[in-house]
Order: C-alpha cells, then structure tokens, then sequence
C-alpha cells in the first residue's frame, strides 16, 4: 500500500485580472510540450503550498504573487510517480510577466478553455473555475 507521503504535491496558480484567466503554453520538451496550463510547480521537501507558489511563480514568470483561498485538486500519475495538484487561486500580483518556462501566456474567458488544449490534471480546476459565479 502506498503512503500518503509518497505522492508528490504539485501546486497550481490561478490568476485573474479583469474577469480572464492566465494560462501559460509549455515550452519543455516532453509529452506535455504545448500544451496550456496553469502555472505552478512542485513542492520542494519541507516547503509550504504557499512559499512553492510565490517560488515557482516568480521562477516561471517573474512576478510577486499573494496566494489566496484552495480551489480543488486532482491525483494522476506522471512518468510513473503519482501526483496531486492542488490549485489555489492568486490574490493579487505585481511586476511584468516574463517568459522564463513557457513560450507564450494569454488571458482567456471562462467560456474559451475549450479553444486551448490542457493536460489531464488541469481539468478539474477548469471545471472549478466554470462553476464560478
């Protein structure tokens, strides 16, 4: 049986500004390459949901983030290690956004997810942010 500690966490910023969404195009080469996601990445051993955010955004985009209230989450398994994303929504930001991880961002509706293709995982969080009033 596996434990809970051996799923690694991965965490996901969602970030609005004028009713849109940012979602960010994968640049790395593997099977996720251009593919659109939310921005985010793992948490490092010890380190909080919080600080991974505020560490991950400011690595992939360069700007200071506030991480505000946890919106879901979704379990999957990537290159043979389970997973769980947990995605919580960003409060406010401030600085210019810079390409550091990604080949291009873009600021989308609700009603234009299904324009982009996402991974498996980010799904759940669309679906969250659908339900949204």
């Amino acid at each position: 049986m596996q434990k809970c500690d051996d799923i690694q966490k991965v965490i996901a910023a969602v970030i609005k500004k004028n009713g849109k969404f940012l979602i960010a195009k994968r640049a790395k080469k593997d099977t996720l390459q251009n593919k659109w996601e939310f921005p985010g990445g793992k948490v490092e051993p010890g380190e909080t949901f919080d600080a991974c955010l505020k560490r991950e955004i400011f690595e992939e985009l360069g700007i200071v983030i506030e991480v505000g209230e946890y919106i879901c989450s979704s379990r999957f398994t990537y290159r043979e290690k389970k997973m769980e994303m947990l995605a919580f929504y960003v409060t406010s930001f401030s600085g210019i956004i810079e390409l550091k991880e990604h080949k291009e961002v873009r600021w989308i509706a609700t009603n234009e997810f299904h324009l982009y293709e996402f991974p498996e995982p980010d799904l759940p969080i669309i679906e969250a942010l659908k339900k949204e009033k």
